[in-house]
């Protein structure tokens, strides 16, 4: 529910960023107050990403109120902070909405607002895709100002490097603002965030840069003497800076939370040619206490009561990144040859306490993807264990490294894939979708899809002693709640269980779906097995029921298109079995935010659609049938 405009005075009467900018200056700061607190109080009410847009107030409204949005493009990276954006541009009544089904979009989407101008949720696309519009700005002889909001853990990843260096080469019109908080959602890592905290840690660094706002601000004719009296200066006091040598006009740090400068600065900074940096330096969470204290914990919420100074911890059951974290301490304590890399994911993929108790075993990338494959890669060809941890979504990012740095040459080195299928809030951006697709193509793979919980734990230990690359794809959040044996056994390479004897249709479920298709086996009398491997396949077993089923129903939560029931058809066909086939899985789109049980219905993908595809068997019918 939102609040009343009683509560909200100033907000209440902003429904564009043409009626922010009819406010004046002095009534800005009490319009931070107020949206700040607004996205305490519906955040709070609905859960989201909650953190990062705290730490982003003013520069939202700064840059709203200085440039002419959406005639200018304003791109955010990643989107986590893109709340306050989303309320200062006519959504502020269904803020209350956002990951929801039907709801607001959880980051900046095209077809929801003029003013995001480019669909983000994945890191460190912000400057490409700015330069980009500002290579069309210029080509149309449009004036138009192009920024790009990029955090300092979105800037470890080498496509942002690649932006700034080509922007460089085209002398493009583009300011670059660095959302400095020290964060991306755990801890930055790396000699980049070294660099930016030696440049903070310089006071008088700190104090040129406070004379230079002060000249440029009452002289802006004298900008280019002053950048090179400063370049001289800082070569003194700080590091060589590195964005100057990239090619761009670096201008920083100046405090994220104070209006006033931040509004000056940009106006000053709006017009300028040439590729411009600005440094700005915020606090995630700031303005609520516990949020800046637990900046990690408090990055996504559920609803939580913002009168405790604490998140509580959830219950339940444990979930599957639960279990790879416990199964990766038991495999690290038992071979120190194990190495276990993520791409700043430690929390999000179970690996806290594993970091805290195998420090020597534990990488963190940075939000670099690519480099952890080919990081795995090189550890494996020296004799080290690899476990690369990283969501499906992400390992699209890497997926050239995947196969050519790891698969072609046969390297052993284990994908902890979490994340595979829907995800629920983040919605398209994050849905792991296309990663059974995507790896069933490369030779050498080994792709298996638990069910369950101690099937997971099995899983891992599968992969890690395969010898070869392995990958273990398992969905967000808890499983069937089945206890996990602490002995760990290697599974028979490409063998399925059956879990439930039948007749005429046999109902192949591939990892989380096996309850639902144990559910509609109970109901249609059907034999359901539970596939395990998704390669290779247990042909021996298909050929068996082959010989006595006469439909073969294919579940998983992965696209259709070419993912494991595809397997499956390949299979039936090359040995010219007499079935049946339908294959349930992901339709041919992406697919939009919601709770996965709500959303996953409408494809079929739970037990009265499993019912309701072989109940489209009754008929007599041939060949192939897909569904999905």
């Amino acid at each position: 529910m939102s609040p009343t405009p009683n509560a909200f005075p100033l907000l209440s009467q902003i429904d564009s960023p043409a009626d922010l900018r009819r406010l004046s200056e002095d009534q800005l700061q009490a319009l931070a107050i107020e949206l700040r607190e607004f996205v305490v109080h519906t955040i709070s009410q609905c859960g989201g990403h909650f953190a990062a847009n705290l730490g982003v107030v003013e520069l939202t409204i700064a840059l709203h109120y200085v440039l002419n949005t959406p005639e200018d493009r304003l791109v955010w990276d990643v989107g986590h902070q893109a709340y306050p954006h989303k309320v200062l541009t006519g959504r502020r009544d269904r803020l209350s909405t956002v990951r929801q089904k039907d709801g607001l979009h959880p980051f900046p989407w095209r077809g929801e607002s003029e003013y995001d101008t480019f669909a983000v949720g994945h890191s460190s696309t912000s400057i490409s895709a700015a330069l980009g519009m500002a290579i069309a700005a210029r080509k149309a002889g449009s004036d138009r100002k192009v920024v790009a909001v990029i955090g300092d853990g979105a800037m470890t990843a080498g496509m942002a490097f690649e932006a700034m260096n080509h922007a460089a080469d085209v002398d493009a019109k583009l300011l670059v603002i660095l959302n400095d908080n020290e964060m991306s959602i755990s801890e930055n890592v790396g000699g980049l965030n070294r660099y930016l905290t030696k440049i903070l840690a310089s006071r008088t660094y700190a104090h040129l840069r406070e004379g230079s706002k002060k000249v440029l601000s009452k002289m802006p004719l004298a900008w280019e003497f002053a950048r090179r009296v400063e370049e001289h200066a800082k070569g003194m006091v700080a590091p060589g800076t590195l964005f100057e040598e990239l090619g761009f006009n670096y201008i920083g740090p100046i405090n994220g939370h104070d209006l006033p400068t931040l509004i000056h600065t940009l106006d000053n900074m709006k017009d300028l040619t040439g590729p411009q940096f600005l440094h700005v330096v915020t606090k995630k969470g700031k303005g609520y206490s516990p949020a800046e204290k637990d900046p990690i914990g408090y990055h996504a919420t559920g609803k939580f009561d913002p009168k405790l100074d604490y998140m509580p911890k959830a219950g339940g059951k444990p979930s599957y990144a639960n279990i790879f974290g416990e199964w990766l301490c038991d495999m690290a304590a038992a071979d120190p040859k194990l190495m276990a890399i993520t791409p700043a994911m430690r929390e999000g993929s179970g690996m806290v306490r594993f970091a805290r108790e195998f420090p020597g075993q534990y990488v963190d990338v940075g939000i670099a993807e690519q480099h952890a494959v080919t990081l795995a890669a090189g550890m494996a060809c020296d004799g080290l264990k690899p476990v690369v941890a990283i969501y499906s979504t992400f390992l699209q990012r890497a997926y050239d490294q995947l196969i050519h740095d790891v698969a072609l040459q046969n390297l052993p080195v284990l994908f902890a894939i979490d994340r595979a299928g829907l995800v629920g809030g983040d919605g398209a951006t994050h849905n792991g979708a296309f990663d059974l697709s995507f790896l069933r193509c490369i030779p050498n793979m080994l792709i298996m899809a638990p069910s369950d919980e101690n099937e997971c734990r099995q899983m891992l230990y599968t992969g890690f002693q395969h010898g070869g690359p392995a990958a273990v794809r398992y969905p967000r959040g808890a499983g069937m709640g089945v206890q996990p044996e602490k002995a760990m056994t290697a599974l028979p390479i490409g063998k399925a269980r059956v879990l439930r004897e039948g007749r005429d249709i046999a109902i192949l479920s591939f990892g989380g779906m096996l309850p639902d298709a144990l559910a509609a086996g109970d109901s249609l009398g059907a034999t359901v097995v539970d596939m395990r491997f998704v390669k290779p396949l247990d042909e021996a077993l298909l050929r068996e029921l082959a010989k006595s089923h006469r439909v073969f129903i294919t579940v998983e939560e992965n696209a259709v298109q070419g993912g494991a029931g595809s397997a499956v058809n390949e299979f039936v066909l090359a040995e010219s079995l007499s079935v049946e086939i339908s294959n349930l899985g992901l339709p041919d789109r992406f697919i939009h935010h919601g709770e996965a049980n709500l959303v996953k219905p409408e494809f079929g993908l739970d037990a009265k659609g499993i019912v309701a595809a072989a109940e489209r068997h009754r008929a007599p019918a041939a060949g192939l049938k897909a569904a999905g």
